[in-house]
This record gives structure tokens, sequence and C-alpha cells, in this order.
């Protein structure tokens, strides 16, 4: 028998339920988190290999550097020759350290589905429509103040078979760079009041409420640009109590 949605949300709620009983904080959820099926056949159980020469990494690495940076790389809706489909959206904010310092030039991309929910990717084949004018990659480099900006469209929500009918609710990958290869952190950034939230067993997988709390961007009225983009405030704090989850833990 399939998995079906209450199996999945059953077990979301044992795990939580043994996250309060343990009486402890966890900052970073089991690598074998069982709500989310693939957890279990992905993650690491192998010993850490060392790597002889960290450096050489940085050779194929991403450019970090002002002159490869430019504005178009931040604005996903004009990367090509026609205008995408979709509610055209600003994100923007700050990453911060834990006592609120702005962190500048750290580079920052993103990655997306389109308005449809479906990736530019060839191991994307749901029946969704490809948008010829969207690809859903962008980057940028924090200014002085820390301040990063998207414009974007807002994705879609998307099947990915964990279980029967299982959906992922909308969200924008983001990656933060510091000054090599080496130093980055992944995340996922989601969008206020979506019904999906109590159904998606990655985001369920952070189990501490404040935390997923931060996952969540916010709608801000003063970013928003008139006849053209809502806007969304989504500050990362790097580390401290009040850090943004990230996939690699803290």
């Amino acid at each position: 028998m399939p998995l079906t949605q209450p199996d999945i949300s059953r077990e979301i709620t044992q795990e939580y339920e043994a996250y309060v009983s343990a009486g402890t904080v966890r900052h970073h959820p089991s690598r074998g988190y069982a709500p989310y099926r693939s957890t279990v056949l992905r993650h690491p159980q192998q010993p850490l290999t060392t790597v002889r020469d960290p450096e050489a990494v940085e050779l194929s690495g991403p450019a970090f550097g002002v002159t490869d940076v430019t504005q178009l790389d931040a604005d996903l809706t004009r990367q090509h020759t026609g205008e995408p489909m979709g509610e055209r959206i600003t994100v923007t904010g700050r990453v911060l350290d834990r006592s609120g310092r702005p962190v500048c030039g750290q580079l920052v991309e993103i990655w997306q589905a389109n308005a449809s929910g479906r990736y530019a990717h060839q191991g994307d084949q749901h029946p969704a429509p490809l948008d010829p004018h969207f690809t859903g990659v962008g980057r940028c480099l924090t200014t002085g103040q820390g301040w990063y900006s998207f414009t974007t469209v807002k994705p879609g929500a998307y099947p990915w078979r964990n279980h029967a009918n299982a959906w992922r609710p909308a969200h924008i990958h983001f990656s933060l760079f510091g000054r090599a290869f080496t130093q980055r952190l992944v995340t996922q950034m989601y969008f206020p009041g979506d019904p999906l939230f109590a159904y998606d067993p990655i985001l369920q997988s952070v189990t501490d409420d404040d935390a997923r709390e931060r996952l969540v961007a916010r709608y801000d009225h003063e970013l928003s640009c008139p006849e053209r983009s809502l806007g969304y405030r989504w500050d990362i704090v790097l580390d401290g109590p009040a850090a943004t989850w990230t996939e690699e833990g803290r």
C-alpha cells in the first residue's frame, strides 16, 4: 500500500512529540528523518573524506567578484527575450551575524520553480508547463549594509512523490557563500499563510517552532513596487540563537 498523507502526518506528529518530550533544543533534524523518506537513502553513513588540498575546490567554485555579478543576475524576469508568466515579486533582506551586524560582499544565489511549480531541469517531468522566459536562477552580492535583493516570480507548489498526493509548499532555495567555496550555507525561504505547511515533512522536520517560523518571509507593502511587484522581506542570520535554519546545521 502506498503511503498516504495521513500516514506522513501521523509520523510528523510522532517526531514532534518525541522532540518536545526530550526537553532539549535540537537545531537540526535527524539525518534519517522518517517522514521525509529519501533522507534514509541519501544521508551520509560513511566516515568523512579528508580533502588533501582544500584550496583546489576554489578552481571550480562560483565567481565572487563585483565585475562578475551584474544587476541582470538578480532580476530573474529580465534574463530572456520575453516576460515570464506569474506573480512578480521582490524578495529582499539583510544578511546579519549573531550581533545584528551586516555581512557585506556575501554571494547570495537562489533557484526556484516557475509559477506553475516546475523546474527548468530534465529531472522534473511532471505535467506542468515550462516557461520559455524563466529559468529560475539568480545571484547577487550583499551591499555594505548587508542587503540583498531579487526580482522574480512567485513559485508554485509542486508534487514530489514522497508519498501519495505529496506537494511541496512554494519556496525559494537560497545559497550563501562566505569568502570561499567551502564556506557555504543552503536553506529555503517560504511564503506566509501557505496551507501546505502542515503537510510538508521537509519543513516540519524543523521541530523547533521559532526556527521554523524564521524560514517564512513576511509580506512588506513598503517593498512592493507600484504596478510591478509585491514585496517580501526575509533577513538571514548566520549564527547564534536567532540564526536562520540551514541544511547543514550550525
